[in-house]
This record gives C-alpha cells, sequence and structure tokens, in this order.
C-alpha cells in the first residue's frame, strides 16, 4: 500500500506541475521523469510525462516551457538533451534544452495549422557521458487560435431555377471551409445572405449553406436572373468572416402564348406560279427567344380547302410565311380568304392566360396573267404499226388555253423530232408520218420512239407549253423464220446410231412474233416423213434422224418453218444432208470421208457455184504453170537438157558481171552451161598451184543425165571435175573483191554463209509441194537418203561457212 499511494502522490504532483507551464509562466515547472515510486514486486519503469501544452503564435521567445531533472546526481553532474522534430529534425530549432539545468525553450513561434503536436525524446548522461536514465518521451501540444478567416470554394456559385417554381425548390449550395481546429469555435462556420437586389425570393441554411425558394413571384420576363451576396462567419457567426455571390437564373417556362399584331393581313399572289412566298405574318411571343415556348407554329383553319397554301415559321424573327405550293387560277378564284392560328412548339401551361389575338384573318387576292397553254394529256402514249407508210395518222395532241377571257390562238410545232420522222399540223396539233420508220433506228428504244412538240399561244409575251408524244411500234409479222447457219457433221445410216442432226432457226421479228419455231418435213414430199423424223428439242432447235437405214452419200430434204406470230409466217427451206456408214461409237467411218466433203447443209445452188470456182482456179493456175514453161524454152539455155519439170526452171539469168581488173583468171562460168566444150585444150594449159600433182591427166568429156533423178549426180561430178582439173580455178573459187569492214546490221546475202543457219532448218516440207520441191528437198534436207547424204557431204566440203564469197556472175535460184 505504501508503494501505490507514493505512485498516486507523484502523479497528481507532476500534473499539479504541468498545468503551471503555459505560457504566461515565468519559471518552468521542474520535472522528475526518472523518479521511480518503489515497488518491490513490480519491475521498475520510467515516468510517462503528460503532455505540455503551448499556444500557436506566442511572440515573447524564448520562453520556458518545462524543466527536467534526474535524482541520481548532483546538480552540475548531468547532462541533458533533447531529439526530435523542431531539434534536430525539420522545422529545426524551435526547441532547446539547458544541457546543465534541463530548462527546456520555445525559440520561435508555433503553427497549428502546420504542426499541431510534437513529439521529443529526452535523455540524461553524467559527465563521462555514460547514460544516468533510459530515454523519456516529451509531448507538446500546440493550443489552436482562431487566426483563420472562413473562406468560400467558389467567388461565384451558379444556379437555375423554373420561374414560378413553388417555395422551397432547392437552387443551389454554397461551401466554405476554415482552416482552424474543426474542434473548437475557431471554425463553427455559419452562412447568411446579405444583398438579394429586391423583395426575399431566397433563403440559404445557415449551417449547410443551401439557398431555397421562399416565396411564389418568380417571373423570367421580369427578372431572368437573380445576383445575391453571401456571408459565412465563423466562431459561430461571430468570428472572422467571408463574402461571395450566388448568381440564379429563372429558367423559362411556356407562361406567354404567341399572338398577332394585327386582326388582319392583305396580300397579293400572282396566278400559274407555285413554290413563291406571298408574304409574312408578324407575331409576338415574351417567352425565351428561339426556346420551343417562343417558337411560333401557324395553322390554316379555313379558306383553303385544295391545301393551295402553306405557313412555315422564320427560325429568326418568328415571323409566318405564306407561300403558295399549288399554283392559283385567276379564272377559277380571284380572292382567298384564310384564317389562320398560331401557338407554340411547346405546350401552353395551365395557368398561363389564354392570347387574345391567337388567330387572324388572311385577304389574299389573285393577279391575272398570260397562262401558258395546258395539254390535255401529256405526256402522250400512242402506237403504230411497224412499217407504217407515209400519211398514217398517228395522234392529235392538242392543248387548251386556260386565259379564258383572253381570245388567243395556239400554235404547234416540232421540238424533238430525231428521226424527222413525223409530221405536226400547226393550227390542230394533227401529228402523221413523212416516211416509212426503220426498224433499225437508234432512237428506237425499246421499242418505244419519243417526240417533243410545243404548243404556243399569240400574245404579245406568248406562253409556250411543252408536251412528250410517246409512241410505241408494234411489232409486225412480216418475217418467216429461217435455219440457222449450216448444221455441222453428218447422219449416221443407221436410226439408232449417232445423236442425229441439231437444226435451229432463227427471225428477224421481235417477240411474240418469233420463237418458239414449229420445224416440220415438207408436206409436198410424203417420201420424207417415211424415212426421216423431226423431234422439237426446244423452242427454236429440232433434232432430224432417220427413221430407217437409208443409203449413203448426199439427200436433199426440204422442210417447213414456221413461226408463232399472229398470223404466223412460213418458209419452205432446202437442206442438204449427208449420210455415212458409223461405228459403234456413232462416229462416220474414214471409208465415209469423201462423202462428207458434199457440203452438208449447203443448196444445190451453192454446191454448183464452189465447184465452179475451184475449176476456174485450177484452169488459172494450169495456164501460168504453162506461160512460165514456155517461157523457159525461148531462151534455149540451161545448165543441162533433160526433162522440163528438171530444177534449172529454178535459175534465171539476171545479168553477167564479172570480178573487175583484177579478174582475169576467173572461173568462165558458161563451162558448166555447156558441158560438151569441158575437154582440154591443145598445148598444157596453165596449171594451179593449189591443185594436186596426181590429177594432171585431163578428164574426158562426160555424158549427160539420162533421168532428172540424175541431175544432182551430175551436177556433183561436175564440181569433183573442176576441182580437179590443173588448168581452171575450181567451180567455188572464192575471190575478194573488196574488204567493207564488218559489223553490218543488214546481214548477207552469201549462199556460203547462208549455211550457217541452213544446217539447222527443216526442209522436208518441201515433199508436200509435189515433185519439183521433192528434189529440193532431197538436196537439202536431212541426209534421209544415199542422194541427200552425198550432196550433204558435197555442201560442208566445199562452201566453208567462213569461206570468203565466191565469185558469181549474177546469178540467183
Amino acid at each position: 500500500m505504501d508503494a501505490a499511494l507514493l505512485l498516486v502522490l507523484g502523479l497528481l504532483a507532476q500534473s499539479l506541475c504541468l498545468s503551471l507551464g503555459v505560457p504566461g509562466q515565468r519559471r518552468p515547472t521542474t520535472l522528475y521523469p526518472w523518479r521511480r515510486a518503489p515497488a518491490p514486486s513490480r519491475v521498475r519503469r520510467a515516468w510517462v510525462i503528460p503532455p505540455i501544452s503551448v499556444s500557436e503564435n506566442h511572440k515573447r521567445l524564448p520562453y520556458p516551457l518545462v524543466q527536467i531533472k534526474s535524482d541520481k546526481q548532483q546538480l552540475g553532474s548531468v547532462i541533458y538533451s533533447i531529439q526530435g522534430p523542431g531539434v534536430d529534425e525539420e522545422p529545426q530549432g524551435i526547441f532547446s534544452i539547458d544541457k546543465f539545468t534541463g530548462k527546456v525553450f520555445l525559440n520561435a513561434m508555433l503553427d497549428r495549422e502546420k504542426t499541431d503536436r510534437f513529439r521529443l525524446r529526452a535523455f540524461a548522461l553524467d559527465l563521462g557521458g555514460s547514460t544516468l536514465e533510459d530515454p523519456t518521451d516529451l509531448e507538446i501540444v500546440v493550443v489552436d487560435q482562431n487566426d483563420n478567416r472562413p473562406v468560400f470554394l467558389q467567388e461565384a456559385f451558379t444556379g437555375r431555377v423554373l420561374e414560378g417554381a413553388a417555395p422551397g425548390t432547392y437552387v443551389t449550395r454554397a461551401e466554405a471551409t476554415d482552416a482552424d481546429d474543426p474542434e473548437t469555435d475557431n471554425a463553427a462556420l455559419r452562412f447568411s445572405i446579405l444583398q438579394q437586389g429586391g423583395p426575399e425570393l431566397f433563403s440559404i441554411d445557415e449551417l449547410t449553406g443551401e439557398i431555397r425558394t421562399v416565396q411564389v413571384g418568380l417571373d423570367r420576363e421580369v427578372v431572368a436572373v437573380y445576383n445575391l451576396t453571401l456571408q459565412v462567419a465563423d466562431m459561430s457567426g461571430d468570428g472572422l468572416t467571408a463574402t461571395a455571390s450566388a448568381i440564379i437564373t429563372l429558367d423559362d417556362i411556356n407562361d406567354n402564348a404567341p399572338e398577332f399584331t394585327r386582326d388582319e393581313f392583305f396580300l397579293e399572289a400572282t396566278e400559274a406560279i407555285s413554290g413563291v412566298d406571298v408574304g409574312r405574318l408578324e407575331v409576338e411571343d415574351r417567352d425565351l427567344p428561339g426556346s420551343p415556348n417562343w417558337v411560333a407554329r401557324f395553322t390554316i383553319l379555313e379558306g383553303d380547302p385544295d391545301g393551295q397554301f402553306t405557313i412555315r415559321t422564320d427560325p429568326r424573327t418568328n415571323e409566318g410565311i405564306l407561300s403558295i405550293v399549288k399554283a392559283l387560277d385567276y379564272e377559277s378564284c380571284e380572292h382567298y380568304e384564310l384564317k389562320v392560328s398560331v401557338q407554340n412548339e411547346a405546350p401552353l401551361q395551365a395557368a398561363a392566360p389564354r392570347a387574345e389575338r391567337g388567330q387572324a384573318k388572311v385577304r389574299v387576292h389573285v393577279q391575272d396573267t398570260n397562262e401558258p397553254p395546258v395539254f390535255q394529256e401529256n405526256p402522250l402514249r400512242t402506237s403504230l404499226a411497224e412499217g407504217a407508210p407515209a400519211g398514217t395518222l398517228v395522234a392529235i395532241f392538242s392543248a387548251w388555253d386556260p386565259d379564258t377571257e383572253q381570245l388567243q390562238r395556239l400554235s404547234y410545232s416540232k421540238d424533238y423530232d430525231p428521226e424527222d420522222w413525223l409530221q405536226v399540223d400547226a393550227a390542230t396539233g394533227r401529228i402523221q408520218t413523212q416516211r416509212v420508220l426503220s426498224p433499225a433506228s437508234p432512237f428506237l428504244k425499246g421499242g418505244w420512239y419519243r417526240a417533243i412538240v410545243l404548243a404556243q399561244d399569240d400574245a404579245s409575251q406568248p406562253r409556250t407549253a411543252t408536251g412528250t408524244l410517246s409512241i410505241e411500234i408494234l411489232e409486225v409479222n412480216d418475217h418467216a423464220p429461217v435455219l440457222a447457219l449450216p448444221p455441222p457433221g453428218s447422219l449416221c445410216s443407221e436410226p439408232h446410231q449417232g445423236p442425229g442432226l441439231l437444226l435451229g432457226a432463227t427471225d428477224e421479228d421481235l417477240p411474240p412474233h418469233g420463237a418458239p419455231f414449229h420445224f416440220q418435213l415438207s408436206p409436198r414430199l410424203p417420201e420424207l416423213g417415211r424415212n426421216w423424223s423431226l423431234s422439237q428439242v426446244n423452242v427454236s432447235h429440232a433434232r432430224l434422224r432417220p427413221r430407217n437405214q437409208v443409203p449413203e452419200g448426199l439427200h436433199r430434204l426440204s422442210l417447213l418453218l414456221r413461226d408463232s406470230g399472229q398470223p404466223p409466217q412460213q418458209r419452205e427451206q432446202p437442206l442438204n444432208v449427208t449420210v455415212c456408214r458409223c461405228g459403234q461409237d456413232g462416229v462416220c467411218l474414214p471409208g465415209a470421208a469423201a462423202l462428207l466433203a458434199g457440203g452438208t447443209g449447203l443448196s444445190l445452188g451453192a454446191l454448183v457455184i464452189v465447184l465452179a470456182s475451184a475449176l476456174l482456179l485450177l484452169v488459172l493456175v494450169l495456164l501460168v504453170a504453162l506461160r512460165a514453161r514456155f517461157r523457159q524454152q525461148s531462151r534455149g539455155k540451161g545448165l543441162l537438157h533433160g526433162p522440163q519439170d528438171d530444177l534449172r526452171d529454178n535459175v534465171l539469168n539476171y545479168d553477167e558481171q564479172g570480178g573487175g581488173e583484177e579478174d582475169q583468171d576467173a572461173y568462165d562460168i558458161s563451162q558448166l552451161r555447156h558441158p560438151t566444150a569441158l575437154s582440154l585444150p591443145l598445148g598444157l594449159p596453165p596449171l594451179r598451184r593449189d591443185a594436186p600433182q596426181s590429177r594432171l591427166h585431163p578428164q574426158p568429156p562426160r555424158a549427160l543425165p539420162t533421168s532428172p533423178l540424175d541431175i544432182a549426180d551430175f551436177i556433183s561430178d561436175g564440181l569433183e571435175a573442176a576441182d580437179s582439173d590443173p588448168s581452171v580455178p575450181p567451180y567455188d573459187t572464192a575471190l575478194i573483191y573488196d574488204y567493207e569492214g564488218d559489223g553490218s546490221v543488214a546481214g548477207t546475202l552469201s549462199s556460203i554463209l547462208s549455211s550457217q543457219g541452213d544446217e539447222d532448218q527443216d526442209y522436208d516440207y518441201l515433199r508436200d509441194w509435189g515433185p519439183r520441191f521433192a528434189r529440193l528437198a532431197d538436196m537439202y534436207g536431212h541426209p534421209g537418203s544415199e542422194r541427200g547424204a552425198r550432196w550433204d557431204h558435197q555442201a560442208r566440203e566445199g562452201l566453208s561457212p567462213r569461206a570468203p564469197l565466191p565469185r558469181h556472175r549474177g546469178r540467183t535460184a
């Protein structure tokens, strides 16, 4: 019990000392934070120091806050220190301690709004630096003062409310804050309205700041915007204050009906014109311009049974614009009296007063003008049979003049007639044809022909009307069907073989005068029906088959073709059909190929013409060949004497040209033209330096070929003899006349150089040209025979691809 009593007494003493340590006390309270009460049965621990309170904004500095002591050493033998925010941590330098006395001082003014409390640690050391006591906590609390004014969150608050709103209607809310301690009266705020600029129509809740209406009478047409001055004060309304404004806008409602500015309006309109404005109807409305409560809508209640007028609203002025949608007729009605009403786009409020001028009368006077003629039927559609002769009546396209009070005469003319097919009577509008319209006219679209006719009055300022005339050209069945192109192929002689012969027909007439076509064997020849049958395939084709076995060869049939027109047209047409023997697959056997040339589908006249043309062409070819042969025989010269279908007919003598001054020892080619002169002259002829010595003996004369087949051998032997004769140059001696450079883009005509490409040429096709060209194929073609092989070998030995040009005397093959 003694230890507990000492502990309670110690706490009371500390609390009494702290209460004396508030600002204004000159001597700080002395605390013994490390003094321990005797407690034999418990673990000893340090005292907990109660918080020390100090007011913010204290100006007498330095100010002693408290003094701490340790009872373990004598005064002067203990070193005291503190640590924490405000000492050695930010913000530094606010607190300090006398290290020998333990007095704690306040060195700077405090601001609770920045830091509302400081927690420090106190230490006690001996002179040697050893710890005398355990560190203890020292808490300093900053006491708030009313040093901050309240602040509105906005400089101006806005709100909207409908005009005529009931009392208590919420408008907006004002908000403010205070930086002082919210637990004190320093931050206890109160709101109020300082000024409304008129009757007190709004109130504000002093605690919440809500602004509401307090009475009726809000009228946008009187006051559209209210500007209130608001105030907020702390200390429950007795402290510091701040002001702001509240702008309240009244939203419009349709509480004002639109009204006409006059009871009657007088307007004028011109007849025969539509889509024009006649005049304007002025109205007034006090509601918000541009809103649905202000926009006017006009209705014609009476006086317009045909719907000739309409009224639209000008979005800028809200006036009604009266316009004509259907042309007026002075002769029918000279005056119109309309009854018009006006309303808003939005419905009118039930409590709103009714308009005094919600309706008005509109009087419209119609002005008479010269109107254009009017066609009785426009466009006018009529029909006409194709091929109608000139002078055929098409139609009477007449018009009438709506100006009954004016005596005027009408005249008619053409405005568009691309084929110049029609003729228009200027006085009556009677239209007739001038000639026959061609069915192939490009202006005939889908069987319709279009023309434009004008009707004009004879007033001082004439008016013209345009009428469209559409003429349907009715198709007439004036063409009979005909067989299409001659059908290909042939028929098998057996009825069950082959697909038959497909026949088609065409008709120049358009539907419905064309297909379907009816195919029939000619009734004039009953025997055709016994041997042949026709089956319809579709509307335009039929299939021809033999009923029984028919003989091979050309058969001439006769068909009757009929169309579906009214009345129908028919034509009997011959048909030539070739019949052949067929195999199991329904195809003509090879032995029947000659019969196919009979011309299936050709008429007898066409066949005669073809045969006559072929015979005439053959006669012309024979005449040309005979003339060429007689010309060759008349020359009396040739390389060899023999049959006339010799190759010498292909060698023509154009000219003979020597080799110039240097061509003194050139070979005389006439020796080859006259083989009998190839015998050696008397005496020793000059020898060639390139001739072999073993061939110095003269060669005996050679016999002429007795058959055209021996020509190649004769030429080869002659060349060999010329090469072996040492007294004359060889047949293919190459002499260089002149060197003119290389690189010519024109190529060469040399028979020697041409061998470069001839080696790859195929001349076997010459065998198909006849006996004469077959010999050329033997000589120049592939070495397929002994003669061709020998000629090929001699050509390669005697004509080198790179040899100089040989000396020729103007001969070409």
